[in-house]
């Protein structure tokens, strides 16, 4: 069954957000992904060097249904403001059920990266439903995660 976590944007702050997190719930952040860490992508212009240092994905365990996960945004992700700086991320079970979900929840809306295999060892995609609401699925391959 698909768990549903809180994924927050953030503007340059996501790493001071997120060590003020790990002190309130007394938990540590495992692996902090940064932008400068990508491969290059097809179509997309170097990162420039004052991006290398801001947060890609990081991901806060704070009880053992919920995980706050959060990035920083960069130029060309969308326009962020307050009230649309996060999106719904839904963890599944399969591959079957990402795409499903993805496939379902994107109809009508705006796909801001195709559901697809990740250099993180993930099947990822990212979308604006018809009504606003931003959303993510993911799902680990253990065979893949295990192996990154």
């Amino acid at each position: 069954m698909a768990t549903v976590n809180p994924y927050l944007t953030f503007h340059g702050a996501c790493e001071e957000a997120f060590k003020f997190y790990e002190s309130a719930f007394g938990a540590k952040v495992p692996f902090w992904g940064r932008f400068g860490e990508m491969p290059p992508m097809e179509g997309m212009p170097p990162l420039a060097d004052a991006y290398k240092n801001q947060i890609m994905h990081v991901s806060l365990q704070i009880s053992k249904e919920t995980t706050l996960m959060g990035s920083d945004s960069l130029p060309g992700m969308g326009e962020h403001k307050s009230g649309n700086d996060f999106s719904v991320s839904i963890n599944t079970d399969s591959r079957e059920e990402a795409l499903n979900l993805f496939t379902k929840l994107s109809e009508g809306g705006k796909v801001t990266m195709e559901l697809q295999d990740t250099f993180w060892g993930a099947y990822f995609g990212m979308w604006e439903d018809k009504f606003g609401v931003q959303w993510m699925v993911n799902y680990d391959d253990p065979e893949k995660v295990q192996a990154h």
